[in-house]
This record gives structure tokens, C-alpha cells and sequence, in this order.
């Protein structure tokens, strides 16, 4: 499994930490240094069954700058939105979890990041 994260987040040392306590094999990707693009991040939403605008950390002041509030969340805005992610990644949710059965979780909580560790045993 792959799990991206900003080691300054606390929800990402957290996850990391439990990974480790259950001795889970996986990949730590700094997404804020090896910054996905849009491909990584079209697939890594059909893995989480959800849309760009579900993993954008709002809140962020590159959020308020380009006025993502705003933004009509539909299918016509969808790649709108997947560029916005791809060029500030500091804007994606974190950490998100890729699962070695090939769905995902954004693990912000333990429960996310068992969930995370039971489909990579099965």
C-alpha cells in the first residue's frame, strides 16, 4: 500500500504510527515534494469512489485565493477542479491510503486506517 502524506500533519504521523504498530508493509509518498498529477489524482479518486472537490482541504488559503468556494462542484467543473489539485497539492486531503486491493480511504481517522490495512489482507 501507499500512503501520501505532509509530514507536518499530525492525522498523517498518526496514521504512519499505527501502520507501523501493525507492522503493515507500505510506501510513504511526501505528495508535497513528489506532487501528483492529474492522471495520479483522476485515478487515485476512482479508488476512493469520490470527486475532486471531496479531498480539497477548503479551508487552505490557495483555496480561498482562487475562490474554490465558488466553484460549481459537477461533472463540467470536474477537471477544473483536478488542475487546481494537481498544481497546489497542498490543497488534497491527507493522508490518503491506497490499498493494495486497489481501492483507497482518506485515513484521517484510526478506524480509515484499519479499514485501509484489512483490504490489504484480503
Amino acid at each position: 500500500m501507499e500512503i501520501w502524506i505532509n509530514p507536518a500533519c499530525s492525522k498523517c504521523r498518526s496514521a504512519l504510527s499505527l501502520l507501523d504498530a501493525e507492522q503493515a508493509d507500505y510506501t510513504v509518498r511526501r505528495y508535497l515534494e513528489d506532487v501528483p498529477g492529474e492522471d495520479e489524482i483522476r485515478a487515485v479518486l476512482e479508488r476512493l469512489n469520490l470527486e475532486p472537490w471531496d479531498i480539497t482541504r477548503t479551508q487552505e488559503a490557495v483555496a480561498k485565493e482562487l475562490g474554490l468556494k465558488e466553484w460549481p462542484r459537477d461533472a463540467g467543473a470536474r477537471d477544473r477542479w483536478i488542475t487546481a489539485l494537481a498544481e497546489h497539492p497542498k490543497l488534497i486531503q491527507r493522508p490518503i491510503i491506497a490499498a493494495d486491493d486497489g481501492t483507497a480511504v482518506v485515513a484521517r481517522t484510526e478506524e480509515a486506517v484499519r479499514e485501509a490495512l484489512a483490504r490489504g489482507k484480503s
